[in-house]
């Protein structure tokens, strides 16, 4: 368990749902893009462009909505995470849900990590 007594990295946050505990590294990342992901553009008011846009084509027949969503998130990653490159995205729905399968490199860096969201 982590907590802000032991960080070690210079890049942290604290984790989502757990007090006390703060994520670094790799799943600083991977918690950052979930939260892009999952944030709607224009819910944070002193930031309005961040987030993305997924959730509008959340209720369209699937062969429109997942390209859609794809783009969106590629789009929104670019955008607010700069230390990765997105190197590919998979989308599938199981039952009421959308799930992203996300391919990613730090920039600079060939080992590839694999994020997977819901949404």
């Amino acid at each position: 368990m982590k907590t802000i007594d032991n960080i070690e990295s210079v890049d942290f946050q604290p984790k989502f749902g757990e007090i006390g505990e703060v994520v670094e590294n790799i799943e600083d990342i991977n918690q950052c893009i979930r939260i892009i992901l999952s944030t709607p553009k224009r819910s944070d008011p002193h930031r309005p462009e961040f987030g993305s846009d997924i959730w509008k084509y959340i209720d369209y027949p699937v062969n429109e909505a997942i390209p859609n969503i794809i783009r969106e998130a590629i789009d929104a990653v670019n955008t607010w995470e700069p230390r990765v490159e997105i190197k590919s995205i998979r989308a599938k729905v199981e039952q009421a849900n959308v799930i992203l399968q996300i391919e990613w490199v730090l920039k600079g860096s060939e080992e590839p990590t694999l994020l997977e969201v819901i949404v």
